[in-house]
């Protein structure tokens, strides 16, 4: 029997007060799972509706589970495995803006609507110039977002008390500044006029997040065991770390209608979330994306394996410690304990984190999370973080998309993977082509706000790695770099 509202007999319908863009694992384990301790430990009242960025069917399959999903929380506090379950029940239903979109504008009309959520990955927050107000929906989250809040807006007459909290949970600096700039940008381009940018200016909070919490996921390799001892099929099964941590930058005011800190929740409220952002993204996320493309060509498939092997857990360990760490600013002891605590929960032994997981949209997270620590070694050191620079090579062979014969399911921008397409498919083994192909990424400035042809160096180490990876494989390649 599948898991639905019929057979939890806990279920409760809650008024919708949240919209949340992205149905994928991370949210679901991580906000979804607070807002249902909310709503259980603190009556907070509040439903999920859940907007899917994307066009799949996914959130129709939600919905025939009535939103409800099963949380397995595996890992080790303080050297002390726990192993806990839960029925989460926040969601209410999801919206597929594909096939839905009046109905994703009627939620805006919902007066009780009071908070928005997203996570779209490091590539969700972006300005696309070609979004208008009339397509249906816009392509990009914040023009999807944008036409919603226009239309609420309109609803309410300028009211506003009917303005949002909003929650962006992307991973990139300063999140919901980011977030509110696009949205005010698309407001001129659509001409929505000035009292609708005043609205959007008074009536909304745009709060800047962190969060940390890793989630692998679905756990496929042991689902059937899984749902033969919870006594139910469910197809949303998500697996996370015991581990969570969300950083909160904005009017402290949240709190009187988002009690998270009346629970024992690991949720902190700052003035300034840098730190604990620099901290982790270029650690935990900056290691995680680095490792990716190296370990996966290298031919192993989880994180845990990753950072054990021999070979691949000897580069891990150096790069992090002797290329990342030394360009933060943070106290060395500060830092060496959160990398050491990175790699205790990258070998926790009770759920398989898979690295093609971590893949998607690796681009745009490379530029986020590793390219930053590129540039500030090259700057404080005056030489190259060789590592590092092995890892973008590893990125550009991964986007070959193939491992030995087999063919890599890389998911990602369409124009950067129309790119690498074109790259490799015309490649024919020569030194002009891996010189060009090298070239061609480097010189996104697009992507990366710079061209990294014009660092000294730099350009040769990738061709040269890359050259490496390419004629004798990454398990001779690798070598080069830990010699």
């Amino acid at each position: 029997m599948r898991l639905n509202k019929a057979l939890y007999k806990d279920y409760k319908q809650y008024p919708e007060r949240i919209i949340q863009f992205g149905e994928g694992n991370f949210l679901r384990a991580f906000a979804d799972w607070i807002i249902d301790m909310l709503n259980k430990e603190q009556e907070f009242n509040s439903g999920v509706l859940v907007v899917q960025p994307r066009d799949s069917n996914r959130v129709y399959k939600l919905n025939n589970q009535d939103g409800l999903f099963t949380l397995l929380i595996n890992g080790l506090n303080k050297g002390e495995p726990v192993q806990d379950k839960r029925i989460v029940n926040s969601i209410t239903r999801g919206i597929n803006t594909y096939k839905e979109y009046d109905e994703f504008l009627k939620a805006a009309e919902n007066p009780d609507m009071r908070f928005m959520i997203s996570n779209t990955t490091e590539a969700g927050i972006v300005y696309e110039e070609n979004d208008s107000l009339e397509n249906r929906p816009q392509s990009s989250f914040p023009g999807k977002l944008t036409a919603f809040l226009y239309h609420r807006y309109k609803t309410f007459n300028g009211d506003l008390s009917k303005g949002l909290l909003l929650l962006p949970c992307e991973l990139i600096d300063k999140n919901g500044d980011r977030l509110k700039e696009i949205i005010l940008k698309l407001s001129i381009d659509w001409a929505l006029g000035k009292d609708f940018i005043h609205w959007i200016n008074n009536a909304n909070i745009f709060y800047n997040t962190l969060v940390d919490r890793i989630v692998p996921g679905y756990p496929k390799e042991k689902a059937l065991d899984i749902e033969n001892i919870l006594g139910y099929e469910d197809s949303f099964i998500v697996e996370c770390e015991y581990f969570y941590l969300w950083v909160i930058e904005g009017p402290k005011d949240i709190k009187n209608e988002l009690p998270i800190d009346k629970l024992d929740l690991n949720i902190l409220f700052v003035d300034d979330l840098t730190p604990y952002r620099t901290r982790k993204v270029r650690i935990l996320n900056g290691v995680h994306t680095s490792m990716v493309p190296v370990s996966y060509l290298y031919g192993i498939d989880t994180v845990k394996d990753s950072v054990e092997d021999e070979v691949v857990g000897k580069f891990i360990n150096s790069l992090l410690f002797n290329e990342i760490i030394p360009t933060l600013d943070l106290p060395s002891k500060e830092l060496k304990d959160y990398a050491n605590d990175v790699i205790y929960r990258f070998r926790n032994p009770f759920i398989k984190h898979y690295l093609m997981s971590i893949s998607l949209n690796s681009m745009s997270k490379f530029k986020t999370r590793v390219l930053p620590s590129i540039l500030e070694y090259i700057e404080r050191k005056n030489e190259l973080p060789n590592k590092l620079l092995f890892s973008f090579a590893a990125l550009i062979a991964f986007y070959k998309g193939e491992r030995n014969g087999e063919k890599i399911q890389l998911s990602d921008n369409r124009e950067y993977l129309n790119m690498f397409s074109e790259l490799w498919g015309n490649y024919n083994g020569t030194d002009e082509h891996i010189i060009n192909i090298v070239e061609t990424v480097l010189g996104l400035v697009g992507l990366w706000e710079i061209n990294l042809n014009s660092i000294e160096g730099l350009k040769d180490q990738v061709i040269r790695y890359l050259s490496s990876i390419e004629r004798n494989g990454i398990k001779k390649a690798i070598n080069e770099v830990l010699e």
